[in-house]
């Protein structure tokens, strides 16, 4: 073979080997075009996603099983303890679709890449329902306010005017009990009645006019003395009844606010000043609630209405109206190939109501 065409030949096998390998390079093999499974990053966040004992199930698991692209592809669940390490790994490619509750935003749409929405929500409040109303808090606070000072010289002068009293009706009246013990019991009753009643007993007038005026001095001190005391013991205990009470954001400031790792909540807590506490697990920042580790704890609305209703011998509710509203969505790895997929599909099933159905399966309700 002349040698011309000998070196066209090569010349052109290696034009065609270059060819080939630019290709490969500009269409890099996917896991789902390779036949790989599926990398399906789950956080377990109830009733998003739930861990039964035959898998996963949950809002968002129904969601992605429902999609088409879940049926003509192979996958596998992989679980991640909390959510910031959920969104670390779809960040760097392990994951290939993040599965659970994601909120949409810019800071993470930065990150990677987010669907879009299939889910409404926003942020709310759960408090402890205990409140310190007992027998023993009260005097406490009576104390604390200095009104158990005033209740004792109270006390004294009841005491003081009861000796008064008897001696009193020893020297001017006939029909007074003569022994002591007798005398004091009935002057202190009479003391007590004007002092709790405003009423005194029925007694004999001795003086005549400058009887019934003593009379009716002692009566106006008598109704000041209840009046001081009811009023007094009122305060305290709506000040208890107050106290440490959240019914919303504006009462969180200075109180210690729990809220989960790598969410919009520890964001939003953190940004607004808020003494934060940050807890790897939902159960974790809830018994430190009913520990009074915490004050309140911030999270997703339809999560902790959901946990909540399922966990009843819990002390604790749901308060105020929702804040921060915000949607939910998957997310993937910046410019994955399967974005406008998963995309097009959540919409799918959100436009013909399979979304609205699994809300009702899981929520009782469409949030």
């Amino acid at each position: 073979m002349p040698t011309e065409f000998k070196d066209a030949g090569s010349s052109f096998l290696r034009a065609a080997l270059a060819s080939l390998l630019l290709i490969f390079l500009a269409f890099p093999v996917n896991a789902q075009d390779a036949g790989e499974a599926l990398v399906i990053g789950v956080h377990v966040d109830p009733p998003f996603v739930m861990k039964g004992g035959e898998g996963y199930e949950g809002v968002a698991i129904d969601l992605w099983e429902s999609l088409p692209l879940s049926g003509t592809t192979p996958y596998r669940y992989t679980e991640y303890e909390s959510l910031r390490d959920l969104l670390r790994a779809t960040e760097n490619g392990s994951v290939d679709v993040a599965v659970t509750n994601i909120i949409i935003n810019q800071s993470r749409a930065h990150r990677m890449d987010l669907t879009q929405p299939w889910f409404d929500g926003g942020m709310r409040i759960l408090v402890g329902t205990d409140k310190p109303t007992g027998f023993r808090n009260l005097v406490g606070a009576l104390g604390d306010a200095g009104f158990l000072r005033s209740y004792a010289w109270i006390a004294l002068v009841i005491l003081a005017a009861t000796l008064l009293l008897t001696v009193f009706d020893r020297r001017f009246d006939k029909n007074f009990p003569g022994r002591w013990r007798d005398g004091i019991a009935e002057s202190f009753y009479s003391v007590m009645s004007v002092a709790t009643t405003g009423r005194p007993p029925v007694r004999k007038n001795l003086f005549g006019w400058m009887g019934r005026i003593w009379q009716a001095i002692w009566l106006v001190c008598g109704i000041a003395v209840l009046a001081y005391v009811t009023s007094t013991v009122t305060s305290v205990m709506t000040t208890l009844s107050l106290t440490g009470h959240i019914n919303g954001l504006e009462d969180l400031g200075g109180k210690r606010v729990g809220v989960l790792a790598g969410t919009v909540e520890e964001e939003f807590s953190i940004g607004r000043g808020y003494q934060t506490l940050i807890y790897n697990t939902r159960d974790k920042a809830v018994h430190a609630l009913i520990e009074k580790e915490i004050d309140a704890f911030i999270d997703d609305a339809p999560v902790l209405e959901y946990y909540v209703r399922k966990h009843p011998e819990l002390p604790i509710r749901v308060t105020g109206s929702l804040f921060e509203p915000h949607k939910y969505g998957f997310a993937l790895p910046l410019q994955s190939p399967l974005t406008r997929d998963v995309t097009i599909e959540a919409l799918g099933a959100l436009d013909t109501g399979v979304v609205d159905a699994i809300r009702r399966k899981y929520l009782g309700h469409v949030f």
